[in-house]
């Protein structure tokens, strides 16, 4: 019975140290491999920390907040843009920060609906429950800041430390008025061997083949060094011609600008797709400036790129710039059935995709 009593009161100790709000780490999971786990309260929002002690790297994660990484640190500097007022900006709808996800479609729609199985759906602006650009187009998917997203893993081992968290989106009515497929997504932050792996499954639970438009929104920067200084690296052929909408019109053009390519004066939202791939497979883009370096690589279910450099506001400095791995140019569904655009992806019916792409930095 005394060591029943030790037990239940140990266990219920380490359960108010997992869970008990506050400012600080409560609770360290493989801290002897190097790698370890950390689960903080940050103005009572739930955050997960993934540290790689021997690399000096820390990535924290809001499962609850779109599931996006919001910090990535190298030796203290985080090569994630910010929020500009820090937590109250987890919860603004199209804060510009961290690692946004977009889906069921990324950036921009060419109206209000799309095309699928040579059907089309309209969405419901009634909802509320997506963006609009300035031209009044959809864009960023409906799950960009959802809080629907639920942990299934967490942990760390002698290799990495990693969270894992779900959101079914075929639970939710309001999702399925805008995108009538019953799927979920699963995504894994692992951070391992100088890199962040982030690793996305999509599920398709449904009948009908799912178009996969999907992509994410990573906002990085060089601290303390101005955007006009840095270079960036494109592993691409080609450029996706736009209209004035900034909608590709399923033409794209040999690459003819100068490659690595000064930001200085520079701004952007442009399309690349037709990878160079190392012998893994892999593409990487790099961004550079002063011996610091942020390298994005993209896996091959990534074959398109969205590079954004905005102007600044007059007065504003945005010393950040986008690097996106999507699954196909903007607006790909739409000009897929317009007969435009063949690469489109798909899920099948009762099957899934997975993807992943890696952040890695030096010289920080």
């Amino acid at each position: 019975m005394r060591r029943f009593l030790q037990f239940t009161i140990g266990t219920l100790f380490f359960l108010t140290l997992l869970f008990a709000p506050g400012e600080k780490a409560r609770a360290v999971f493989g801290e002897d491999s190097g790698y370890s786990l950390q689960r903080l309260f940050v103005d009572g929002i739930n955050v997960i920390r993934l540290v790689d002690s021997a690399g000096n790297m820390e990535v924290s994660v809001l499962p609850s907040q779109g599931n996006r990484a919001y910090e990535m640190k190298i030796r203290g500097e985080n090569i994630l843009y910010p929020p500009d007022t820090g937590a109250p900006d987890f919860l603004k709808k199209g804060a510009q920060h961290g690692i946004p996800f977009m889906a069921p479609w990324a950036n921009r729609l060419d109206g209000t609906g799309f095309w699928a199985n040579n059907r089309r759906y309209s969405l419901d602006s009634s909802l509320k429950n997506f963006l609009k650009d300035a031209n009044g187009l959809p864009i960023h998917g409906l799950i960009m800041n959802s809080t629907r997203w639920r942990l299934v893993d967490s942990g760390a081992d002698q290799n990495s430390a990693w969270v894992t968290s779900r959101l079914e989106f075929w639970k939710h009515s309001d999702f399925l008025a805008q995108w009538p497929f019953a799927h979920l997504y699963e995504m894994t932050y692992r951070l391992s061997n100088g890199s962040l792996e982030v690793r996305t499954t999509v599920s398709n639970l449904g009948e009908d083949a799912m178009p996969l438009v999907i992509g994410f929104h990573p906002y990085f920067r060089i601290p303390d060094v101005p955007r006009e200084s840095w270079f960036l690296r494109l592993p691409a052929r080609k450029k996706v011609m736009a209209d004035e909408k900034l909608l590709p019109t399923g033409k794209f053009t040999n690459l003819d600008m100068p490659n690595p390519l000064s930001l200085k004066n520079l701004t952007l939202d442009d399309g690349f797709t037709d990878f160079e791939y190392d012998a893994e497979g892999r593409a990487t883009f790099s961004v550079y400036a002063d011996n610091k370096r942020i390298d994005v690589v993209f896996s091959q279910q990534y074959p398109v790129a969205q590079i954004w450099l905005p102007a600044p506001p007059p007065g504003v400095a945005r010393d950040f710039m986008c690097i996106e791995p999507m699954t196909g140019i903007i607006n790909g569904a739409n000009l897929n059935h317009a007969g435009k655009y063949p690469d489109l992806q798909t899920v099948p019916a009762n099957g899934s995709w997975t993807g992943s792409f890696w952040i890695r930095a030096e010289g920080f």
